[in-house]
């Protein structure tokens, strides 16, 4: 804290400073002088001050400058503390979800052409739910838990398959319990047109995106998005990604279903407890982790 410029003729010291809670005692510490004898430095003797308190401090008329002189008044200021920065958030765990593009636990339906850059699979529903073609995937494969499903890129793996799908649960379960959001009800749900920053966000309703919506920090930052209600984002609208944010460390944790409108680019994973739907056109650089189903429409859908 930097109390004053004030010149002192005690040299290195002002014992006429004083530093109080306001309601509480005096704060014990150290002031001294800058080697010009220009700003006075108090240091409290504990490690720092009380986060969200209110303090006064003051210099009385005790304080002379270099020559001499008292101070015609005591000098008297008024602040009150930052709270204590909440640590940053960690990445939710994915698990062998984490391998798929799109995973569901009833199936995928789709409008003839989507582009899937990725793996994508369905369980415990049968093969034959998963309606996209081997025409489709540019990279990846299509996993199932029978013999069915398309052919000839589709493979049988329930055993991968039933833990993907317990992971993608425990990630939707721990994405839904971290606690102390740094944003409670922003926008009132609505948030086109603003810049997120890093950290957790909480929602006691559904979210929407009626205009482009900046997702702002590093390669190593990580957002949380808690949604009790649907997402919702328009047609034609865009999640951008400034700083060097990267989809892998932005989560939406979605109670309600979710629908990506037309031509509309989403960033990011959504785990959804039900419904995730694309509508036409749209994209999404991300992972679709839906607990009921993901419907496509001619949509490009790439992991991160």
């Amino acid at each position: 804290m930097d109390p004053a410029t004030l010149n002192s003729s005690s040299a290195g010291n002002l014992p006429t400073f004083t530093l109080r809670e306001t309601t509480g005692g005096d704060v014990p510490g150290t002031v001294v002088m800058s080697e010009a004898n220009t700003v006075a430095t108090f240091t409290p003797t504990s490690s720092a001050l009380s986060p969200k308190t209110s303090y006064t401090a003051t210099v009385t008329t005790a304080a002379k400058n270099a020559d001499g002189i008292a101070l015609a008044h005591a000098i008297t200021w008024r602040f009150t503390t930052n709270a204590v920065p909440l640590a940053g958030q960690s990445p939710v765990s994915l698990g062998k979800a984490g391998i798929f593009a799109i995973l569901t636990k009833t199936g995928i339906t789709d409008v003839f052409p989507s582009s899937i850059t990725g793996d994508i699979g369905a369980s415990p529903i049968t093969g034959a739910a998963i309606h996209v073609t081997c025409a489709e995937m540019v990279t990846g494969t299509i996993y199932t838990v029978n013999a069915a499903g398309p052919l000839p890129c589709r493979v049988t793996d329930p055993t991968l398959l039933t833990t993907a799908v317990a992971n993608m649960q425990t990630a939707y379960t721990n994405a839904a319990g971290r606690s102390n959001p740094n944003f409670t009800n922003l926008g009132a749900g609505h948030i086109g047109g603003l810049t997120l920053a890093p950290g957790l966000y909480k929602w006691t309703t559904g979210v929407s995106i009626s205009s482009d919506v900046t997702i702002s920090g590093s390669a190593t930052d990580v957002w949380i998005f808690q949604i009790a209600g649907k997402l919702t984002q328009a047609s034609a609208t865009k999640m951008i990604l400034a700083g060097g944010a990267l989809p892998k460390n932005i989560f939406w944790q979605t109670s309600g279903s979710v629908a990506i409108g037309t031509t509309a680019q989403a960033e990011g994973v959504i785990l959804g407890k039900t419904l995730i739907a694309l509508k036409t056109g749209a994209s999404a650089n991300g992972r679709l982790l839906a607990q009921t189903a993901v419907t496509l429409e001619q949509n490009a859908v790439t992991a991160p």
